[in-house]
């Protein structure tokens, strides 16, 4: 799966063995669902996953790794990747933006890009087989790129792994599961809240002012194929401006919250929070006993980490010269774990 900040990845068997712990849990909705990372791993547990964020990437992520089902897509992507791989590399608005104004990329990958980006969207595939092929795309462009994870920016020198010559595999696509087809979405977290009901929930919602849309930028002009204005050195999206979460802004993210945990209507729910984020554990502890009329039962659990990678390389000015000093290379993520 792509780098991501956020990830999950070392709380997946937790949060798993939570929802097994679950009486006659068949069912699970993760309403921000990223790289799609956790219900990937409920699903191959055996539940049935909702998957939902209204970013298209990720949705892009959750129709491959939650909706698509291996019966159905994996003899057909496997051909498409043999085919896709043998293409040569053609120019265009990838390599113009992420290669040329910006360095993401080498250019002899940016081409590869561009030429199997335009043939995914001359073949007019299903949805679910697209996903799969934009996945596929979307985790070799990862593979080679030159930036710590995050694509607010790239890196003054070129990583190693640049280098690398472009190279599509057949992403980790599952089975169905034996409680029933996933589904994946692309809405506000408070309408798929309102669409949706299942036996649990996982809530993981941004927790401080970066954006996901700015961090990842790249991966939705390459899944949405706009070809839209930039702006900056990291050539973002125009509609980063525009498209802001209200998880993202410290006044408003409290009651943005309790507002979506009121409109969740199962009676279980597992919410992850980083102790960076806006909410300290108190505060978000106090709002989620509230729920139920005040009745909810809600235990915490505490892991600690590392900060993500560009925390551990430092701080560098526009020269490349490190300047100043990280606070903290750790912090804690929190597993809430609530019934009412």
């Amino acid at each position: 799966m792509i780098k991501y900040i956020g990830s999950k990845r070392m709380l997946v068997p937790e949060i798993v063995h939570l929802v097994q712990d679950v009486a006659g849990a068949r069912s699970v909705i993760d309403l921000f669902s990223g790289t799609s990372r956790v219900g990937h791993a409920l699903k191959a547990a055996g539940f049935q996953v909702f998957a939902n964020d209204h970013n298209a990437y990720a949705a892009a992520l959750a129709r491959c790794y939650v909706e698509a089902d291996a019966e159905d897509v994996l003899a057909d992507a496997r051909l498409l990747v043999d085919e896709f791989n043998a293409l040569r590399g053609t120019p265009g608005y990838f390599t113009e933006t992420f290669c040329v104004k910006s360095r993401f990329f080498q250019p002899k990958n940016g081409e590869r890009i561009d030429a199997i980006r335009e043939a995914i969207a001359a073949r007019g595939l299903p949805p679910e087989l697209e996903a799969v092929m934009l996945v596929s795309l979307m985790e070799a462009a990862d593979r080679v790129d030159s930036t710590t994870g995050l694509q607010m920016a790239y890196l003054k020198q070129w990583a190693p792994r640049a280098y690398r010559d472009l190279e599509l595999r057949v992403p980790e696509v599952l089975p169905r599961a034996v409680n029933g087809k996933g589904r994946a979405a692309c809405l506000d977290a408070l309408e798929a809240a309102a669409a949706l009901e299942a036996d649990v929930v996982y809530v993981d919602p941004p927790y401080n002012q970066h954006s996901y849309l700015g961090n990842y930028h790249v991966w939705e002009s390459l899944v949405l194929w706009d070809k839209p204005e930039v702006y900056g050195v990291a050539c973002k999206r125009s509609d980063v401006k525009l498209r802001k979460s209200v998880f993202n802004s410290r006044p408003g993210s409290q009651e943005s919250l309790r507002r979506l945990l009121s409109a969740i209507r199962s009676r279980t729910l597992i919410v992850s929070f980083s102790n960076e984020g806006f909410l300290p554990r108190e505060t978000l502890e106090a709002m989620l006993a509230s729920l139920g009329d005040g009745r909810a039962s809600v235990v915490t659990l505490a892991k600690d980490g590392r900060r993500y990678i560009g925390a551990q390389i430092g701080i560098y000015n526009p020269q490349g010269r490190k300047v100043g000093t990280v606070s903290h290379l750790r912090n804690t993520e929190y597993l809430y774990l609530v019934r009412r």
